[in-house]
């Protein structure tokens, strides 16, 4: 299983490349060779980059929807809306294509941030305003999502 862990700060150029820090790019070269896909977050103005080996895993969970009920067929044509394969060059930098560039408002300050077996790719000033309103909940969400309520931890 992936597992990133991390967040770093770069720049994009006026291109929409943004140059991989070194740490990040370590963890990443087992996967570079397949690349990556990139997409807009279904909770969050970010996009999310996804190995290609975890993209299948995913693609495989969707292919099980039955596309003859019209929730999952809009569901998976939303989800897949915009989304592009990329790949890290040979000089590290990953292009974020101009319109999920703008989707998710990344312009040159840039986050990038570990979500266990993805990247998230965010605008900084966005990365910073969610990370302060989520601050006073996150006591309450952890407690609700790992506490002890009968799920596969407790």
């Amino acid at each position: 299983m992936i597992s990133f862990i991390g967040t770093y700060e770069c720049k994009a150029d006026v291109k929409g490349r943004i140059m991989m820090p070194v740490a990040l790019k370590n963890q990443m070269a087992p996967m570079l060779s397949n690349g990556f896909v990139l997409k807009r977050s279904v909770f969050q103005p970010c996009l999310e980059l996804y190995p290609m080996e975890e993209w299948n895993l995913l693609m495989e969970q969707m292919n099980k929807k039955n596309r003859f009920k019209k929730k999952n067929n809009d569901f998976i044509r939303r989800f897949s809306a915009g989304v592009k394969v990329v790949e890290v060059d040979a000089t590290g930098r990953l292009l974020i294509p101009r319109n999920l560039a703008s989707i998710a408002g990344i312009s040159k300050d840039v986050v990038l941030s570990s979500a266990i077996n993805i990247i998230e790719i965010w605008d900084k000033d966005n990365y910073e305003k969610v990370i302060d309103e989520t601050a006073e909940d996150f006591a309450d969400l952890a407690e609700e999502v790992m506490g002890g309520d009968g799920d596969e931890l407790s």
